[in-house]
């Protein structure tokens, strides 16, 4: 049996990687969309800074799909793709609600988290599970925190 290191990670191992490189470029996209949807610009700053974090986690991916000799994916889904523009042309109807904007950023959160504890539960004992693990804590954080952003404008 071959040790899983960085660079000789296990086929199975590198397709959970590459979507959850998706699932993490399809995150930053989204939170980018929602920095541009709203005009509080603490939110805003939020937001951006969350998208960042995700761009984070996907090169820190990236980088372990690319030692292992693979092309690491550069896109985040068409499914994605499609729920921005669907986004944006509610927004452009109507004017933007920000906890509607915050519960859909926690609806992304849950979609993240999923994939994580997916690949989680596939990848235990590779090279790349506390990488998975350090991603997953950080992704809850962000959840709990969009939560509390979004009970706090609950009503207003």
């Amino acid at each position: 049996m071959a040790i899983d290191t960085r660079q000789t990670l296990t086929p199975e191992a590198i397709t959970q990687l590459q979507d959850l490189i998706q699932v993490n470029i399809d995150s930053r996209d989204g939170f980018r969309h929602a920095a541009e949807a709203v005009n509080d610009l603490t939110l805003r700053d939020i937001f951006d800074q969350l998208a960042e974090d995700r761009n984070e986690q996907a090169d820190e991916l990236a980088g372990f799909v690319a030692w292992s000799g693979q092309s690491p994916r550069l896109e985040g889904s068409m499914s994605a793709a499609m729920h921005r523009a669907w986004m944006s042309i509610r927004d452009a109807l109507s004017p933007v609600d920000r906890y509607a904007v915050l519960c859909e950023a926690e609806r992304g959160e849950d979609t993240i988290r999923e994939a994580y504890e997916n690949s989680m539960a596939s990848t235990g004992g590779t090279a790349v599970y506390d990488v998975l693990l350090r991603h997953y804590a950080a992704i809850n954080s962000t959840h709990e925190q969009v939560r509390e952003l979004r009970d706090s404008c609950a009503g207003q």
